[in-house]
């Protein structure tokens, strides 16, 4: 019963794993594979355009987890009634989540052109300033977190929905009875009991936000100044624009290092609330 998927698995997945972990150390450029070491790590820790795309990408991922992971927990509490119109408003948040990125980055690379785009309309219409979005340095990385973070709102929230309706409602029923406030049952009841869901939710997006690639290509191609260039997007630059792969593969050996370490710290730091929460 395994079998088909363990075929699929080694072929597609451990295969190309281990093959570009073996480029990585070669100046593989589509035709010849000659083995260098560990030349290109080196030249990664001199790299200051890749030391720049790490730096966006910890900004990006970091910020979108805490937007996502709070935000959307509060969220799903707001929403977690059975009330028609609420309905409504949970299928609402989950219209962006559905939409592709492509199309996500598309529609909002039109709304934010500074000249003739929606926002800078309505920001003139209302007689306030304008600012160029994407091409200012200051606010074009902000830009994209923020659209990935409305994006994938609806999804967070769904998660978190799942989780608050598996609590038994006899835990909130005695709770109201020893007068418990919503904020006391909140951060008594609902948060513990999400830890599990709150660290699927972290991991989740934190691995989505260090892969991130269609927006930032889309959209600004890691332009102002390389302000938005992330770590995926260097790699495509290298592999793809230049054919340089052996480089592009030690950049990918990389971000496979940076999620596992983050990846055990998460879990670590979550395995130590479950002991202190159950002991």
């Amino acid at each position: 019963m395994l079998l088909p998927f363990l075929l699929f698995f080694a072929l597609f997945v451990l295969y190309p794993l281990f093959i570009n972990i073996w480029y990585s150390f070669t100046n593989y450029n589509l035709n010849t594979a000659e083995w260098t070491g560990l030349r290109n790590f080196v030249r990664l820790s001199q790299d200051e355009t890749f030391k720049k795309a790490c730096l966006n990408t910890f900004i990006y991922a970091f910020v979108s987890v805490i937007c996502l992971t709070f935000t959307g927990l509060v969220l799903a509490s707001l929403l977690s009634g059975a009330k028609k119109g609420i309905k409504w408003l949970r299928m609402l948040f989950l219209f962006p989540y559905a939409t592709s990125m492509t199309a996500i980055s598309m529609i909002w690379l039109m709304m934010l052109d500074p000249n003739h785009g929606f926002i800078n309309k309505a920001l003139r219409l209302i007689s306030l300033p304008v600012a160029e979005w994407l091409f200012d340095t200051k606010l074009a990385l902000g830009c994209l977190i923020f659209i990935n973070v409305w994006k994938n709102l609806g999804y967070c929230m769904l998660i978190y929905l799942s989780g608050i309706n598996s609590i038994p409602d006899e835990l909130y029923e005695a709770a109201t009875v020893d007068g418990a406030g919503s904020t006391v049952k909140f951060f008594k009841i609902t948060v513990p009991l999400l830890r599990p869901v709150i660290f699927f939710v972290l991991m989740t997006t934190m691995i989505e936000g260090f892969k991130t690639f269609e927006q930032v290509q889309i959209m600004t191609r890691g332009d102002p100044v390389n302000a938005t260039t992330t770590i995926v997007h260097q790699i495509y630059i290298y592999g793809f624009s230049e054919l340089r792969m052996g480089y592009a593969s030690s950049m990918s050996v990389a971000l496979l290092i940076i999620v596992m370490l983050l990846t055990l710290i998460n879990y670590r730091f979550n395995r130590r609330g479950e002991i202190e929460v159950h002991g």
